[in-house]
Formats: structure tokens, sequence, C-alpha cells
């Protein structure tokens, strides 16, 4: 059944939803645009036939009760009172400036710098992170969950109805998304569990980073007919990874999939290496995919060695570059290698632009949003760079003859080879 506009929908609680107009329609139901007293919301509802209503109900009537694990999440608000056999739930709307994750991968959108790219997958690694962490497992991750803002990399999660605590098969039997579910999935050896989630995970990243599915090569395409046993086949029993550096038999395809022959070179190695590890070991082990934490570490690095021209802004990664040549741009400007600010767990380039986060200068922190400091250039003399405290604390320096001197909030570090800087509880070193 659909409903028609103005339609009012009673909500449990006594609340009242009035319906503006159809938005969309999935799978599992119809979404509707609706306003409860005076707001905007959005209205899920239901039009498949479920397996166990009641107890789909009930585990969202948990969720709605306990709340969303984080910010990013479109988290159920209301459950409505059923209508024809049938319910739907209440969420916040989508604002029109995020974009579908289809559009994305279709390159119908685009991210306006890598560092945006960046800064989207950190938002989707560390919602789950937080999800994970309260005990819960997502259940159903695939493209179709995420509207992302390319200009800032912010992030919105939906379809949040089938997350469940970890360790129980979720009310609604739902598998996950074929080319999204886990090979134990796929082969019907595990139920979704938050291991599940974290291949997922992984097939959203590369999708993100590389726009193509990381099983999707030269044996998919050979198999010209995709049936149901040749899917469970390349997805469940012998999935290959297309970089797989042990086995070459699903290479992506020239003319086929451009995509990712284009974009896998232009990531650094220490990437690489993570989503091998997600696609080769993790593939047969689900104990040996990573866990969220190492990606937010290894996606914080990969941010922390870009360098943007100050005067094209194009971007280098400098983890792709030998140490010790020129930075080149795109205008053709070129830079000496720049020197290195370096703390116990990441190496910094000394660059204008290059931004100090929270979690590279503050001990025990994973703040991974919160800019602390910022390289900046001299406008008189663009030859000489400084390092600016952007916090509410001073930061002490010491020279390389060995003087100290504080550094109040607004003040500058002037760059030079052997100073010592000392931030909140972490002291660095700028070095060549």
């Amino acid at each position: 059944m659909e409903f028609k506009n103005g339609q009012i929908i009673p909500l449990e609680g006594g609340k009242k939803a009035t319906i503006i107009k159809k938005l969309g329609e999935g799978g599992q139901g119809i979404v509707y645009s609706v306003k409860i007293d005076g707001k905007d919301y959005a209205l899920k509802w239901y039009t498949f036939r479920f397996q166990n209503k009641k107890g789909f109900r009930k585990n969202l009537q948990e969720n709605i009760k306990n709340g969303a694990p984080d910010s990013k999440f479109l988290w159920p608000l209301y459950l409505t009172e059923e209508i024809n056999n049938s319910f739907g739930y209440v969420m916040e709307l989508r604002p029109a400036k995020f974009s579908d994750f289809s559009d994305i991968l279709n390159n119908k959108v685009r991210f306006n710098s890598t560092e945006k790219l960046i800064t989207a997958a950190l938002n989707i690694v560390n919602a789950f992170r937080t999800l994970h962490r309260k005990g819960l497992s997502y259940q159903d991750l695939n493209d179709g969950n995420f509207f992302i803002d390319v200009n800032t990399g912010d992030v919105l999660i939906c379809d949040n109805d089938n997350v469940t605590p970890d360790g129980i098969k979720n009310p609604g039997n739902i598998g996950g998304k074929p080319g999204y579910m886990a090979p134990e999935i796929v082969c019907a050896k595990s139920y979704p569990n938050s291991l599940t989630d974290s291949h997922s995970l992984a097939v959203i990243l590369f999708k993100l980073f590389c726009r193509h599915d990381p099983l999707m090569g030269k044996l998919y395409v050979d198999s010209v007919c995709i049936t149901e046993k040749r899917e469970w086949e390349l997805y469940g029993k012998a999935p290959v990874f297309i970089f797989d550096p042990n086995d070459k038999s699903n290479r992506p395809i020239q003319g086929v999939h451009p995509n990712p022959i284009k974009l896998w070179p232009r990531y650094p190695k220490f990437l690489q290496d993570a989503f091998i590890k997600s696609f080769c070991e993790g593939l047969k082990n689900p104990n040996q995919r990573l866990p969220e934490n190492e990606w937010q570490k290894l996606l914080i690095r990969f941010r922390g060695t870009l360098l943007r021209c100050p005067h094209c802004s194009s971007e280098v990664c400098l983890a792709m570059v030998p140490r010790g040549t020129s930075i080149k741009f795109d205008c053709g400007s070129s830079y000496s290698y720049p020197f290195t600010l370096e703390t116990d767990k990441y190496k910094l380039p000394v660059f204008p632009g290059a931004k100090l986060y929270k979690c590279q200068v503050t001990k025990d922190n994973d703040d991974y949003s919160t800019v602390c400091g910022e390289v900046i250039m001299n406008k008189k003399n663009p030859a000489l760079w400084g390092i600016k405290n952007n916090t509410d604390k001073a930061w002490k320096f010491k020279t390389p003859d060995g003087e100290i001197k504080e550094i109040a909030t607004g003040s500058v570090i002037p760059v030079a080879n052997g100073i010592e800087v000392t931030f909140d509880g972490i002291t660095t070193k700028v070095s060549k």
C-alpha cells in the first residue's frame, strides 16, 4: 500500500506524522517526507513480508530507546502504529548537500580533494568503530547506507533498522547485499556479526578509493553468465582479490575496469597493504580483518602525507615521493623535500597548509577532526615557514642551541632543522 499526501500516520507515544510526499522506494519499503510537530522528517514504511515481525519491531524499539551510537547515523526516532499489518519508523531527513554513495561510485559527483575523500573514509570508519564498541553489529553494510558531502567529507548513515546486538541474528533475517557479504555468510557458515561487518567495511572503503568491486576482475568477466552458483563461487567459496600479489587470475581488465587500474597505483603502499590483508588473509580468516582503529590510524597517516600546492592546490602524496627529491606540483611549482615533525605514532611533513590534528599532538587521543596547529607561510617572505598554535594551551619549543621558548595561542614557531616542540604531553623533533 502507498500513502496519500496529507494522510495522518499515528506514532507510538501519541504523536502523529503527516505525509508530505513520497521520496523513494526500495526492496524493503517506501520512504516519505513527513511532518511531526511542524518539523520535517523521513518515514520508512515497510512493504516486504516479515519473517519475524514481532522480533523485528521489538529490536527497533530497543534501538530507539538506546539512541544513536553516533551523530552520523540517521537513527530510528519513532515507530508508527501498525496499519494493514505493517508499520514503519521515522528518522531525520538527509540534507540536500549530501550525495548518494552510488553517485560517487558512478563518478556523477566527485570529491574536491583527496583530503576530503580521506575525511569521508575516516568518518565512516569512526562511526562503525563507535557502533561496535557499543556491542552492536550493523549486519547489512552496503553502498545504499551512505550519504556523503563531497565538499567536506561529512557522512550520514541510513537504513539502520537491522542493527542488532553483536552475536545475535537480526530478526529480519537479513544476510546482506551481494558483493558486500563476507564469504562465510555467502557460504551459509555464519550469521552477520561484527567480523562480517569488518569485511563489508573494507569493501566500502575499497570502492570509495578505487570505485570498483574488490573481487570483480577477469574471473567475473570470463564467467559470461553469472548464475547463483557462479556468484557463490566468486564471492563465497573461492574469492580472489583483484590485486592479490600471489594470484593474478582475477586482475582487472584493461578497457573493462578502468577505475581500479587508474586509481590503485595512486595510493601509498601502506594503504594497498591494508586492502591486500583484508581481501587475501581476511577472506579466509575473519580474525585477520582490519579493525576500525587500524583503519583509522592508516587513514590519518595517509592524510598526513598529503601536500597541497600553495599556488594551484594540486596534491602530492609525500609517501610516494623518494626521500630527498623535489616535490613537483601540476602548475610546475617545485619545492625541496620538506622537514618532518616526528611523533611516536606519526611522521608529519612540515609544509605550508599542513594541519596538525589533536590525535597527532596529544597523548592518548584519537580525535582526528580538531585542528591544533597549522604550517603557515610568511606573507612577506614565502621562504619562511612556521607552525601556528591554534590551541588554547601554550606550547614549548627548544632551539638547536638548547634555548627553551613558550609559544602562546596564536603564536608561531619558526621552522628549523633540529628544533624540538612539546605539545600536549607529546614531544616531537623537526628533522630532515
